[in-house]
């Protein structure tokens, strides 16, 4: 596997609290990356550090460094992360008014000039991007018609006209009920790119993610396959509640149960208050 991203001792701090801290991963070409970890711990903001895109306030202090083939991201002007990167956000409020072939025209905008017309490969390339989602019936209709299962794949179709390499990804599955969240996460899984996402829940990120980095209050506490990560004596120590973990019969992936019954008997560390 060739290695896209390489992010070495990131650390990130503002004021008096540490956001990152000396964080150091890669990332191979075609992985799907699943972010972990409690809410506060800093998954966000290393989607953020990754597309360079921090806050470098007066009182930020920022170090290591993240390389993009071999190239420091700050080196890269921000139309040429555009060219790599294509991020989807969790809401995307400031579009809705707009045509859903209008939202994913975006995705040609790192490719032209400013005043460029679209072209018919522009046109055929955005048709395909919507028929490959599944909303090639959708096109003149507003974004803010879509259901939200169908807006995240209208994002995602941008991105496939954008033709980005690696495509970041904030909490997709958020709002979206059982049966989108699947659709959406699938999708994901078949579009044959790097995939980097933060993941809220924990099985979702079992099943469709190669690999997970699991966050506590800025540190990486592990990185590697879901089966390893994804521990009783590991989650509930990062989460702060007992933990069952058992094997999904149906894909052979690890499936995450937590217990607030088992907290009665047990502390967060494990041990019986009994013993």
């Amino acid at each position: 596997m060739s290695i896209q991203l390489h992010v070495d001792q990131l650390y990130w701090q503002i004021g008096n609290k540490i956001i990152l801290n000396n964080i150091t991963f890669n990332v191979n070409k075609g992985e799907v990356i699943g972010i972990i970890g409690p809410n506060g711990a800093g998954k966000t903001s290393l989607l953020r550090c990754i597309t360079n895109q921090q806050k470098n306030t007066k009182t930020a202090v920022f170090s290591g460094s993240i390389h993009l083939k071999n190239k420091i991201i700050s080196q890269y002007s921000a139309k040429e992360l555009a060219q790599h990167f294509a991020h989807v956000t969790q809401k995307a409020e400031a579009i809705f008014s707009l045509t859903v072939v209008d939202i994913v025209k975006m995705g040609l905008l790192p490719h032209k000039s400013l005043f460029a017309i679209d072209n018919d490969h522009d046109k055929h390339q955005i048709k395909l991007a919507l028929k490959k989602v599944g909303l090639a019936h959708t096109e003149k209709m507003k974004y803010s018609q879509l259901s939200g299962g169908e807006q995240q794949r209208a994002l995602i179709a941008r991105a496939l006209v954008q033709k980005a390499q690696i495509l970041i990804l904030d909490e997709p599955t958020n709002h979206l009920d059982v049966y989108y969240q699947h659709q959406v996460l699938n999708l994901i899984n078949q579009l044959n790119i790097t995939v980097i996402m933060t993941v809220h829940d924990l099985n979702l990120a079992s099943e469709y993610c190669q690999r997970l980095l699991l966050l506590e209050q800025g540190q990486l506490i592990a990185d590697g396959k879901p089966e390893d990560v994804l521990t009783e004596t590991q989650l509930s120590k990062v989460f702060r509640l007992p933990c069952i973990v058992t094997q999904d019969t149906l894909n052979q992936k690890p499936r995450v149960f937590f217990s607030l019954e088992q907290k009665k008997a047990t502390n967060i560390d494990g041990v019986s208050k009994h013993e």
